[in-house]
């Protein structure tokens, strides 16, 4: 696996709206353009955040110019912001975009995300559909949850199943002012009509003792329909991040193989899996060697040899300042790159997007892979 190309899809601007780029992800379509999305923003956490719309036509070396075709986004009366979107290709032209949006209104003035008691502001799930390949979208949709899941966070991109069904995966989360112990789960719901209605939820990973928190699951499904999850793993007890742990469902997400730990560590990218076979995984170590990486298994349950490792981005050592969860979490310095995402392209190739810069200014990065 060698570096192909790379270049800069983002570049913030200071003091803008445009200031701070995150929360990344792309669709590799059947016609052989990507379609891309990016969280952009004045800062990192911001009711003036948007959803940014980029293609290419030519595996990511020139992009078009960003477009919103979601601006100002208010559900249920509410005034709030669009945090991220994930793409699916669900057939010819066809496109399922799902969306996390929070309620800034609720609770005016706040971050996402409360140190002191773990807890989140309200949060919704959203979709909507393109039936000329992301040029044009439906109304967005809200997808109805039961109230025990809390504000929800998505985690991946709807994967579609061999037999025509989309599954969702979603982590649970504290209301924003519940002191409460947090038990931190990932569940699945499931579509048999293109995301029209949805299944009640199921789990896909979660500690019943509360223990074990598994973050951020990034998921992906072959062509015979196994689906592998990987897990930013945390020990709530020693209060320590943990290595990736990967899982394995031949059934839908219903039941799992036990967590693999995989000996790196921390936080997984979405994955690529090739045609062949091969899965590709980037990760961010944020807490050790402060870099992000990619490594390659020749099958889903092949070990990700560290001789297959390319370095993709190194950051300048910083110091951590906390290590309570709720510190880790709402510190800024240690945030300043991340979330890769990857996935492949038509041509087989593996594109690898994420986000590197300073608390004022964070430019979106992409780097492209290929086998030799």
């Amino acid at each position: 696996m060698k570096i192909d190309s790379s270049g800069i899809l983002c570049s913030a601007k200071i003091d803008s709206n445009k200031a701070c780029y995150t929360f990344s992800s792309f669709v590799s379509l059947s016609n052989g353009s990507i379609l891309a999305t990016a969280r952009g923003g004045n800062n990192k956490d911001s009711e003036l955040e948007g959803i940014e719309f980029f293609r290419s036509d030519d595996e990511g070396e020139k992009w078009s110019e960003p477009w919103e075709p979601f601006k100002n986004v208010k559900i249920d009366n509410l005034k709030g912001s669009l945090k991220l979107c994930y793409l699916t290709e669900i057939s010819h032209s066809h496109i399922i975009a799902s969306f996390l949006w929070i309620d800034r209104t609720s609770i005016p003035g706040k971050e996402l995300f409360n140190a002191d008691t773990e807890g989140c502001l309200p949060m919704k799930i959203l979709i909507a559909d393109s039936y000329d390949n992301g040029n044009t979208w439906s109304k967005l949709r809200k997808v109805q949850l039961p109230k025990d899941i809390g504000p929800p966070s998505l985690t991946n991109p709807i994967m579609k199943l061999p037999n025509g069904k989309l599954i969702m995966s979603i982590e649970n989360n504290k209301d924003y002012y519940d002191e409460s112990k947090w038990y931190q789960k990932n569940i699945f719901i499931c579509s048999s009509d293109n995301g029209k209605t949805w299944s009640k939820p199921y789990l896909a990973a979660g500690d019943e003792t509360g223990r074990i928190f598994n973050w951020d699951l990034r998921c992906g499904v072959n062509k015979n329909g196994t689906i592998t999850s990987f897990a930013w793993t945390y020990d709530s007890a020693k209060k320590t991040f943990l290595n990736i742990h990967q899982r394995i469902s031949n059934d839908e997400g219903k039941t799992w193989s036990q967590p693999k730990d995989l000996n790196i560590s921390d936080q997984p990218s979405h994955p690529a899996l090739l045609k062949d076979g091969k899965v590709v995984l980037a990760w961010v170590d944020r807490f050790k060697n402060q870099s992000i990486k990619v490594r390659v298994s020749d099958s889903l349950n092949a070990h990700f040899d560290e001789i297959s490792e390319v370095t993709i981005f190194n950051q300048k050592k910083i110091k951590q300042n906390s290590k309570e969860l709720g510190g880790l979490l709402a510190d800024m310095n240690i945030w300043s790159f991340g979330l890769p995402y990857a996935d492949v392209l038509q041509s087989g190739k593996v594109l690898v997007f994420y986000y590197a810069g300073n608390d004022k200014k964070m430019d979106l990065h992409w780097i492209r892979l290929k086998f030799e």
